[in-house]
């Protein structure tokens, strides 16, 4: 089953949380199969971005989505994971050329040091005039020199926009997406550490210690260790304050009204043209890979008065 883990370092100012999917996970690849299997370097990453999708929603608890991207110069140019408020989840990616064997993210998507990450936070229920939230950055780090795995990128990314000083370790395989994030926890004024009070650099030092611990957690581990044997392992000298493990799970969030606003939005004369080439119009969610079919008369249906006055315009599949 799968499993996030939300924990507290007692009397530390630091934070944690330990997502395990699996079921989940390996629908996303099956739902995969009919349009071809991404290859395995691929499919290692787009694990490791859906587990980091699903800790970043639950760390920051917004009532929207939650959107990664990685939009690249390489092979694979582009890859994607949402996570919703329910920590349900959806993943996919698109490669147009060869991917290497052995292939890390440099060479998938930063070959010419153009590639970029985006998170975007779009809130459920928009006010008039509101916008989505996202931040981009780079995959590079500090000294610009460029980052080797998603974890640093997405931990560069925490700094920059947040200021919060963030550890992530993720690995994926065919069978599980995991992932482990330790946060430093803002502090106003004097910090207290362990009860007592404590300088900024005292802090600091005790999130890095937790932060070097994660760190020690092999890709083997993080991916056979049930959470309780893991985390015991990692930080069996510290009072952790643990709290009910929820379940996140795959879900896909288009449907037929979604895909005939997207269609609307291309236009009646693109649409006809379609039409008249095939007999009707298919469009694949490239997240869940269900197929919708629209034949002429639907055509005239979502062009029609009524459709027009129905409102919506989420393009979104």
């Amino acid at each position: 089953m799968s499993e996030l883990h939300k924990f507290l370092f007692e009397g530390l100012p630091v934070r944690g949380l330990l997502v395990r999917l699996t079921e989940g996970w390996r629908e996303v690849l099956k739902r995969r199969e009919s349009s071809g299997a991404f290859p395995t370097e691929v499919r290692e990453l787009l694990g490791e971005m859906t587990a980091a999708s699903v800790l970043m929603q639950a760390n920051i608890k917004f009532n929207g989505s939650l959107v990664m991207q990685v939009m690249g110069d390489g092979p694979l140019k582009l890859i994607v994971a949402e996570a919703r408020p329910d920590l349900t989840f959806r993943a996919t990616a698109k490669v147009v050329g060869e991917v290497p064997a052995g292939a890390g993210l440099q060479q998938m998507l930063n070959v010419h040091g153009k590639g970029r990450c985006a998170i975007t936070l779009d809130p459920l229920n928009k006010l008039p005039g509101q916008q989505p939230y996202q931040g981009v950055v780079s995959l590079h780090g500090q000294e610009h020199e460029p980052l080797q795995s998603l974890a640093d990128v997405l931990g560069n990314y925490m700094l920059q926009s947040e200021q919060l000083d963030t550890k992530l370790v993720l690995a994926a395989n065919d069978e599980i997406a995991a992932g482990l994030l330790i946060q430093h926890l803002p502090i106003e004024g004097e910090g207290n550490l362990q009860g007592k009070k404590a300088s900024a650099e005292d802090i600091t030092d005790a999130f890095n210690r937790m932060a070097t611990l994660a760190s020690s957690l092999t890709r083997e581990e993080l991916l056979t260790l049930d959470a309780d044997t893991l985390l015991r392992r990692l930080y069996w000298q510290e009072g952790l304050q643990r709290f009910e493990p929820t379940e996140p799970r795959f879900a896909c969030s288009c449907s037929r009204p979604r895909v005939g606003q997207m269609l609307k939005g291309l236009g009646r004369e693109e649409i006809d043209s379609v039409l008249a080439e095939r007999g009707d119009v298919e469009v694949g969610c490239d997240f869940c890979g269900l197929q919708y079919s629209f034949d002429a008369v639907d055509v005239g249906e979502l062009f029609s008065d009524k459709a027009a006055q129905s409102g919506g315009s989420s393009t979104m599949q």
